[in-house]
């Protein structure tokens, strides 16, 4: 089956079942472990391998406040070389897991760029995001201790964890903690009302109704 086609039945399935999709976008460096993050909260499975990513699509269904949602997650890449893909991925997104290795200094300094670049495609000052520390299993090679990390995200004023995809460890914490964190901002009206075409073909919903009284499908 063709992406298009798969993407048009997912969308299809959805329709019927009234399930509202919420679009996580992945951000950090190169290597830090944001595909490992993402396959190991979807399919409960660590990947060692490093594969750099172009841009990957993972889903989970899952219940939140006695809702079903689906989660719609978009691994981007880390390499400057795609960031007018990433970009175009940023402006679909309604909320954002910035990932660093606290065993790289080098992708802990690029965070403030990256969220910076966020803030700037959405023209907003603030925008539902957390800042993750991946590899804190790694002991011996910490470069990068828990209070900078702390400290950084308390600066942006948003939440931080430390965690490990290896060990699952803070995993589908951090899944659950931005997902309210969109959810709150919904019911705030931070992504407004009108329905808008986006980039990729899919529309934004209007957010003030859930779309399940109208049998649709929301790709946000």
């Amino acid at each position: 089956m063709s992406l298009a086609s798969s993407e048009s039945f997912f969308l299809a399935v959805c329709w019927e079942l009234y399930i509202m999709i919420y679009k996580v976008v992945m951000l950090g460096g190169g290597g830090v472990g944001k595909s490992a993050i993402t396959i190991q909260f979807v399919q409960n499975t660590f990947v060692s391998e490093y594969d750099p990513t172009i841009e990957n699509s993972y889903r989970r269904q899952f219940t939140v406040n006695d809702e079903e949602i689906m989660l719609d997650i978009l691994d981007t890449a880390g390499q400057e070389e795609f960031a007018a893909i990433r970009d175009s991925h940023i402006r679909e997104g309604l909320g954002f897991i910035i990932v660093y290795s606290v065993t790289s200094k080098e992708s802990f300094k690029e965070v403030t760029g990256i969220r910076d670049r966020v803030l700037k495609v959405k023209d907003k000052n603030s925008y539902p995001m957390i800042l993750l520390g991946n590899k804190c299993d790694l002991v011996k090679d910490r470069v990068v201790d828990s209070a900078d990390g702390k400290s950084l995200a308390d600066g942006f004023g948003i939440p931080f964890k430390e965690c490990s995809a290896r060990n699952r460890v803070n995993i589908d914490e951090s899944f659950d903690e931005i997902i309210q964190i969109i959810l709150k901002a919904k019911a705030d009206g931070l992504y407004g009302s009108s329905a808008q075409p986006t980039s990729g073909g899919n529309f934004v919903p209007d957010l003030s109704n859930s779309g399940k009284s109208k049998k649709s499908c929301n790709l946000l």
